[in-house]
Parts: C-alpha cells; structure tokens; sequence
C-alpha cells in the first residue's frame, strides 16, 4: 500500500495538519517539529500527492504552455528558456501543441482549467476574440510569449516586430539593394509577421517592396512559390520573415543557379539552429528566443504571487548579425 500522509502523522506522532503544513510551508512550525515530520518522510518514503495538495493550497505548481509546433526550433528555445526559470521558481510545466489550429487552442485553454494550472504561457500566430474570452472564463493568469495582443489586454513579451521590419530594410538599402522581396505568411496567417512586414513597407515610401505570399509559411510549400517569383521578377535580395522561409529563399536561388549573395542576398528572422546549418550561412534580425520563454515565465510568477509589474507588456530587444548571405 502506498505510504498516506496518515502514515507520516503517526510516525512522527503529531497532527496530519502539522504534515501538510510542512509540506505545503503554510504556516510556521517548530524546528524540532518539522525536523521529526521530515525524518518519517524520509523513513517511510512518502511523495505528496501533487493534485491532493492543490485541492488543499489552490495551487498545483503546474504551468501550461501552448505552442503552435512543438517540433519548431524557435519553440524549442524558448521552452528551455520556460523551464530553466519554471524551475528556479519550483514550478513544473506541462507542454502542449496546437498545430496553430484557434479551435484547438480554445481547447487546450479549457484543457488546462482542468488540469488545475496555475497559469498558462501561451504561443500562437493569431489572437482573436474567441481566445480572449477563453482565457476571460478561465480565470487563470495568462502571459502571450511572443505574440503580439495590439490592444495590450493581455501580459506579453516580444520584440518590437514593426522597427525590426524597418531595420531589415535599412540594412539591405546601405547595401545598395534596390529590388526587394519580402517572403511570409498568408495576410492574417500571423500578426508577427503581419507587423515585420507592415514596418518594411513604412521604410520603402514611395518604392516598391515584393512581397510573396508562402501560405502558412512551411519550407516545403514555400520552395516551389518562390521559385515561381523568381521566374518573372529581377530580386537583389529579399527579407524573410522566418528562418524556415529564409532557407526555403537561399534553396530556391540556388535551384535556379544563380547564387547567394552573389546575385540575391537573403536574411530572415529569427536566428535559429537553421541560420548557422545553411550553406551559405544566413544573415539573421536575431531575436532572444530563450529570453522570450524566460522573461514570460518570469512575468508570470510575478502575477500569481502578487509582486509588483513595472510593465505588462514587456519588450525585448533585437539585432542585427550578419553572416555570408548578405
């Protein structure tokens, strides 16, 4: 039979109360006490049960975290980013995929209610109406983790996407670049990279910018509409709104064997493992993955236990690293 919290009571002859206080550090107990309560557990080898103890405190030290692909590199930093500050702060979590699907992200909301999570880090490419009144009737703390919430209802932690739209452009202009192509999501697919191309486009003014439409923004969807692009207009270079997109980008100059930077510079956003694997290595607007997982876990232990917030909607800076694609 598993070993009870009855057990560790009797064995170190004192109240069942007095072992959850222990456990649970809601109240003060003597030294001498909690040393006894601590010496049964170790002898009898008890493991509180984690749901029994958020029945009884209301916390079960549990946070959620959405994302739209758990198998992206840019989630995989920011998860570490999550864990290792999850951790500092003696919280564990648990991760779930969305396949960026609204319906299954309003799911998993109602999902994490039931699994009794403290709170919920959340990660997606759009946010509607439907999934704010979703977290509304939840009543759980919620921090955005690098999506964009134009209204600011909602804690968040991002870069600013519309200068870092801008900073791409100025980057490519000082190189004398003067047809520029702009590859991303479908309009609406993703308002980060909505707004990347929003400030781009402020930047060119009266000239024109290419933009080219990938669908949602996968390698393998995205090769062949670039191909085609190339096929009928003169690019110099061209902006793409993720690594994925800047690699799709380099492979489809190089199908067509014309050569990067050579005949069209590349850089992209983001600054994954994917930047530094293709060949030649990709110019990247780096943005602080890590931090962004670490920041919003950061932010959110400051919500649910009532320290002070200097600022809801935090924002990160980003960089420039240039590498052998431009």
């Amino acid at each position: 039979m598993p070993v009870t919290i009855y057990d560790v009571a009797r064995e170190a002859k004192v109240s069942m109360a007095t072992v959850s206080r222990v456990i649970n550090g809601t109240a003060v107990v003597k030294d001498e006490t909690k040393k006894r309560v601590q010496d049964a557990i170790a002898r009898l080898g008890y493991r509180p049960n984690a749901v029994a103890r958020g029945l009884a405190s209301k916390r079960t030290r549990t946070i959620g975290v959405i994302v739209p692909d758990v198998s992206a590199a840019f989630v995989a930093e920011m998860v570490r980013g999550i864990e290792d500050i999850a951790t500092m702060y003696d919280y564990h979590i648990i991760l779930v995929n969305s396949d960026s699907q609204v319906e299954r992200e309003v799911s998993l909301v109602g999902t994490m209610w039931e699994k009794q999570v403290d709170g919920i880090l959340y990660m997606t490419n759009v946010l509607s109406q439907e999934q704010i009144n979703a977290f509304e009737e939840a009543q759980i703390p919620v921090v955005l983790c690098s999506t964009e919430d134009p209204e600011r209802r909602i804690p968040s932690v991002n870069i600013d996407n519309y200068r870092a739209g801008k900073d791409a452009i100025n980057f490519l202009l000082d190189k004398s670049c003067k047809n520029i192509g702009f590859v991303t999501t479908d309009e609406g697919e993703s308002v980060v990279a909505d707004r990347r191309l929003q400030g781009a486009i402020s930047r060119m003014k009266d000239k024109t910018l290419h933009v080219i439409r990938t669908g949602g923004g996968r390698y393998e969807v995205a090769l062949p509409i670039i191909r085609a692009y190339f096929e009928q207009h003169n690019l110099d270079s061209v902006i793409a709104a993720s690594d994925e997109l800047g690699l799709a980008t380099i492979h489809a100059v190089q199908d067509m064997g014309r050569t990067v930077p050579g005949d069209v510079k590349v850089i992209a956003f983001d600054n994954t493992r994917l930047a530094n694997m293709v060949r030649p290595e990709m110019s990247v607007i780096a943005q602080p993955m890590y931090d962004f997982g670490a920041v919003s876990m950061r932010l959110l232990t400051k919500l649910l236990r009532d320290e002070p917030v200097d600022n809801y909607s935090v924002t990160l800076l980003h960089n420039i690293v240039e590498r052998k694609s431009t």
